[in-house]
């Protein structure tokens, strides 16, 4: 713990826990409102479809029914979503809130039942009866790609929705230079957020003050908001979004969904409260989806595999709809992919493109599949040089003699340290040692492998970022903190938890900043009426902007007190005096001392005697901030795992795993640690089990969680964490922030170790999950080279 904090670094037990052990957490359906009804949907059986007629006769006669209502319907109560960023090589979309002449994908929204219960409106459901005109489906890239595909949305000009490109330095004249031109593939698969607690919500419009209460699980509050009031042509002083308790959202809780935008349109027609609850099945089919990339790579390299020019070519399948802009997550990845590398010479192409498929979003590190790339194409570059691909990373790896060092597009990599963290995780897996180990295990017909993988991790996201990228949208942070007449402390940010743990290390930023303990600061969040407009919880920004927002507020709000303290120990200004644990200290002869003044003294002159304030100041102790952070802030780690892989059935055992970490200052190591397990128990799920499926015709086959397969603890490893940590130099508290570098080094770990494992039958991983199904496909006919 740095020794400038006394509470920052401390690993302080969650806050929330104690009422989320204990069943007293507060969730959605946990919400009674009188009178409230209930909404299902009706969904499309299939892929692609002409919607010819809808009979809602035998559903409305059903007792209990309130009514049935269709994309006509909802087309009168709401504004369609349009996207069109002036970014190039981005075709413009819209959609309507439910589909008025055609359904995309299988599951896609065609009607609504409301009924006084959950039950009648399900039943409801079944006896809609609708006549479809079943259209070919595109259920892949390249199919969704070919010449006369089909159209996704017949309002594009094709399904190339999105395709950038760009170049820095000259990668054509260092192909002519290289001593070899290495090329890798990396595909990796569709993966769905499976949240515990699945979408839903509850609306409430109040027909006499005109305004709408919307409680729902999301990520964003205020944007939410702002999206609801537009989209409902409201004003947003008309809408009042709250977030209760939420079980988990991974990126899957940021947008406004269409159902989520139905049932507020439905409490207002109806002038009744109206609810939303989604089954696992909705969940899985029809939610969003996240990942399906393919990758290539070609590396120029010199003789000793140092990388002199990279290009990627990347197709991302964004299914049938675009709550985001099309280029986003891909864009993101082909920003950062060179991370811990020193490569000058880059140059990318994205396509994205429509398929009839559940619309993606941002998962839990959209950018997941970096480092896989990244250090998979160093590892080509190993194979095919015959040299050890510790060395290769060696070469390449950015040291502190390179920082600050701007990539090739223009990010800034300043205070990180992957160099040390590969020496640092490769000491603690001793590689040495285990090439010895290897090698005797293979002569028993054993095949062990060493993954290494190095994640930079972006985390802040601020405003210059985004502004950069040519994506819309603001990355800055508000909070507030308010200190009582009593000496009571009250902070809010414009955050969501969704199970991060995050009302005890903010409550330590607030602490640290103001001069209180923790467990005087009570956190409010999630509530639009009364935390500030922030951007939310995204990516790892958390910490970052969330943490030193408040952290910056919290120490402006320590300056008016002290300022009053000075006055009230009849001092000329505040110089020398501190707050510590909420006691007011003066320093004399390099000493801090007690001045008998508390927090609740100075609050109850602030509040109740504000003649007798300094002069010019305003009575009270209600401060407010926002905060813009850098553009764009790092973290790094090395991964690096240990595997058994038993070829007779393609079995993949994880036997060590360890992960040195430099995610800077620290807020509550206890939270760091729950975070960088869950990321990598993602990480290794999704690698190893997780997959969405579609035959040809788009059905999904993956519906129920007897199909989309996800890890339990029986699947992972021990987690070893090695904490390298240094600060960010231009941050609040040294903040730098993480929680997604787990996935990202998950998955690059396992598929370098598993390729290592079976690399005497000439085995790479080039697809994923990484299945015993697909393992033994890729080894049959093999023989193991023994040389």
């Amino acid at each position: 713990m740095s020794e400038s904090f006394t509470h920052i670094g401390r690993p302080l037990p969650r806050k929330e826990d104690r009422r989320l052990l204990t069943g007293r957490g507060r969730y959605l359906d946990d919400i009674v409102v009188a009178g409230a009804l209930h909404v299902c949907f009706v969904r499309s059986p299939h892929a692609h479809a002409r919607i010819v007629s809808i009979d809602t006769e035998a559903a409305r006669a059903l007792p209990g029914v309130t009514g049935v209502y269709t994309g006509r319907d909802l087309a009168e109560w709401t504004t369609n979503l349009r996207l069109a960023p002036p970014i190039e090589g981005l075709q413009p979309v819209e959609m309507t809130t439910l589909p008025v002449d055609t359904v995309r994908f299988h599951g896609d929204l065609v009607a609504c039942v409301v009924a006084e219960d959950r039950y009648v409106a399900e039943d409801a459901a079944e006896l809609v009866e609708v006549e479809y005109d079943v259209l070919p489906a595109v259920a892949d890239t390249a199919s969704a790609l070919a010449e006369g595909a089909p159209l996704v949305d017949d309002d594009l000009s094709s399904n190339l929705v999105s395709q950038q490109s760009f170049s820095a330095g000259d990668v054509a004249r260092r192909r002519q230079e290289a001593h070899r031109v290495v090329e890798a593939r990396f595909n990796l698969h569709r993966h769905t957020h499976v949240p515990l607690e699945t979408r839903g919500c509850l609306a409430d419009w109040d027909a006499g003050r005109e305004h709408l209460t919307m409680q729902i699980g999301n990520q964003v509050p205020h944007p939410l908001r702002s999206q609801l009031a537009a989209r409902l042509r409201l004003a947003e002083s008309q809408v009042t979004v709250i977030s209760p308790d939420v079980g988990g959202g991974f990126g899957q809780k940021i947008a406004l969904y269409r159902e989520e935008l139905t049932v507020a349109a439905l409490s207002r027609h109806l002038c009744r409260p109206v609810r939303w609850r989604e089954d696992r099945m909705e969940n899985l089919t029809a939610a969003s989806h996240a990942r399906e990339y393919h990758c290539a790579t070609r590396a120029s390299v010199d003789a000793d595999g140092r990388i002199l020019g990279l290009e990627l070519d990347l197709t991302e399948d964004f299914g049938a709809y675009c709550f985001y802009p099309a280029n986003y997550m891909a864009r993101v990845v082909a920003m950062i992919l060179t991370g811990p590398y020193r490569i000058a010479d880059y140059a990318f192409e994205v396509k994205v493109a429509l398929t009839n498929k559940c619309g993606n979003g941002p998962m839990r590190a959209p950018m997941a599949i970096t480092s896989w790339v990244m250090d998979g194409t160093i590892e080509a570059v190993a194979r095919e040089l015959g040299l050890d691909p510790l060395d290769v990373r060696r070469v390449n790896a950015l040291t502190q003699a390179d920082l600050p060092h701007t990539m090739p597009t223009g990010e800034v990599l300043a205070d990180i340290t992957p160099l040390e963290t590969l020496e640092g995780a490769a000491a603690a897996m001793d590689v040495a040692d285990f090439r010895a180990r290897q090698e005797e295990a293979r002569a028993k017909g054993r095949y062990l492998g060493l993954g290494i993988s190095t994640v930079v991790e972006s985390t802040t996201y601020g405003s210059g970022f985004y502004k950069a990228a040519g994506i819309p949208g603001s990355g800055h942070e508000a909070a507030w903190v308010r200190i009582e007449p009593s000496g009571a402390v009250n902070a809010s940010v414009g955050l969501m938890g969704t199970g991060q743990g995050y009302e005890s290390p903010l409550s330590q930023a607030v602490a640290d900043g103001l001069g209180v303990t923790p467990e005087d600061v009570r956190l409010h969040m999630g509530h639009t009426d009364i935390a500030p407009y922030g951007m939310g919880s995204r990516g790892g920004r958390g910490a970052t902007a969330g943490g030193g927002t408040l952290y910056l507020c919290a120490r402006k709000a320590q300056e008016k007190v002290l300022a009053i303290a000075a006055g009230m120990l009849n001092l000329n200004d505040p110089q020398g005096l501190r707050l510590r644990n909420g006691r007011v200290e003066r320093q004399l002869e390099g000493v801090w001392q007690a001045t008998g003044l508390t927090l609740p003294d100075v609050a109850r002159r602030a509040y109740l005697d504000p003649t007798a304030l300094p002069e010019g100041m305003t009575p009270g102790l209600d401060v407010s901030l926002a905060y813009d952070p850098p553009p764009m802030t790092y973290s790094n780690a090395t991964h690096a795992c240990e595997v058994e892989v038993d070829v007779a059935t393609g079995r993949v055992r994880i036997d060590r795993y360890v992960v040195a970490e430099d995610c800077g200052t620290v807020l509550n190591p206890v939270v760091v640690r729950g975070q960088q397990q869950g990321a990598v128990a993602m990480g290794l799920s999704g690698a190893l089990l997780e997959q969405v499926v579609y035959d040809e015709t788009g059905q999904n086959l993956t519906a129920t969680l007897a199909d989309y397969m996800v890890a339990t603890a029986c699947e992972l490893p021990n987690l070893e964490i090695v904490a390298m940590n240094t600060p960010n130099r231009t941050t609040p508290a040294g903040i730098k922030g993480m929680s997604e570098g787990g996935v990202m080094g998950a998955i690059g770990v396992i598929a370098s170790a598993v390729s290592d494992a079976l690399s005497p039958f000439g085995v790479v991983v080039e697809q994923m999950p990484i299945s015993p199904q697909s393992l033994r496909a890729a080894l049959r006919g093999k023989t193991p080279n023994t040389k």
